[in-house]
Parts: C-alpha cells; structure tokens; sequence
C-alpha cells in the first residue's frame, strides 16, 4: 500500500500517519513543500518509535511524484468526489493521495482522477475528518479487501493465554 501526502502541514498529522504506515506496511509518500522539518520534535513524538520500520519517499512537487512512480493509479481522497471509499477495490500496491490540512488536493489535480476520486461519507455540512484519522479508516478499508495481506492478525495476552 502506498501513502501519499501532498504539501502536508501539520507535523502531528503526519507523525500519525507514519506510524499507520508503519504498521500497516505501507510505503509513506511526502510531496514538497512540507509545512515542517522532518526533524520536528512533533513529528517525531507522534510517530513514536517505529521511524525504523518506515520506508519514506520525497517529491519536490507532484509532477515529480508522478514521474518517479511511472504515473500510478491513484485514489484521490477529497471531500469533493461522489464516489465512497468503500465502492472501489484497491490492490496491494496502490497509491491513495491526500491533500492538506487546509485546502485538500487542487481540483485542477482532481479533474484528471474522476474515476479514481474516494470520500468519506459525513454528517450535514460538516467540512472534513482529521487526515490522520481520514488516512487511518482509507487504509484499513484497502487491507480489509485484501484479507490484510502480511499483517498480524491475532494478538496474544501478555501474561495469560487466552
């Protein structure tokens, strides 16, 4: 699975998102310019200590990220698409983008990826979830599909068994 954050700019969102990365497998995407140094303090709290099991990429821009990924299919993550996150089937290699804190993914981006573009359903007119929360229920959809290829899928008690 393939993580992308276009111009993220919150370093706890993204220490977040690192760690659901980590634990997941997922290969984590930062498309430039970032709205924080990757040796923010913040960033590295929220990621804990699973930075060794993180396999991150850097972009300076989105024409960058699409030309070192051969052009990918990409699921496009926006308030704005029609279509659910839970509507499409995803692969274990697919990429799914988010936009921003502040402004999302630019609908000039988005125009090219109708097809491709998945929501979350919300309450009324409420704007958006958190993206590290958005990013958490996305990913776990995709695994879900895929029968959660490579991941522990039994937990064991610490001192008794069960």
């Amino acid at each position: 699975m393939n993580i992308v954050l276009l111009e993220p700019e919150i370093p706890q969102n993204a220490g977040n998102i690192a760690r659901t990365c980590a634990v997941t497998g997922s290969v984590l995407h930062l498309i430039k310019p970032l709205g924080f140094s990757v040796d923010d303090k913040h960033l590295k709290r929220a990621g804990l200590d699973y930075w060794h099991y993180l396999d991150i990429r850097y972009y300076d821009d989105f024409e960058d990220f699409l030309k070192k990924n051969n052009n990918p299919k990409i699921f496009m993550a926006t308030t704005k698409s029609k279509k659910l996150y839970t509507e499409v089937s995803y692969d274990k290699d697919c990429f799914i983008m988010f936009g921003k804190e502040s402004a999302g993914i630019p609908e000039e981006i988005l125009l090219n990826y109708k097809d491709t573009s998945i929501r979350i359903p919300m309450f009324g007119d409420t704007r958006s979830l958190n993206l590290s929360n958005s990013v958490a229920i996305i990913v776990y959809e995709a695994l879900r599909q895929l029968d959660f290829p490579d991941l522990v899928k039994e937990g064991q008690l610490h001192r008794y068994k069960w």
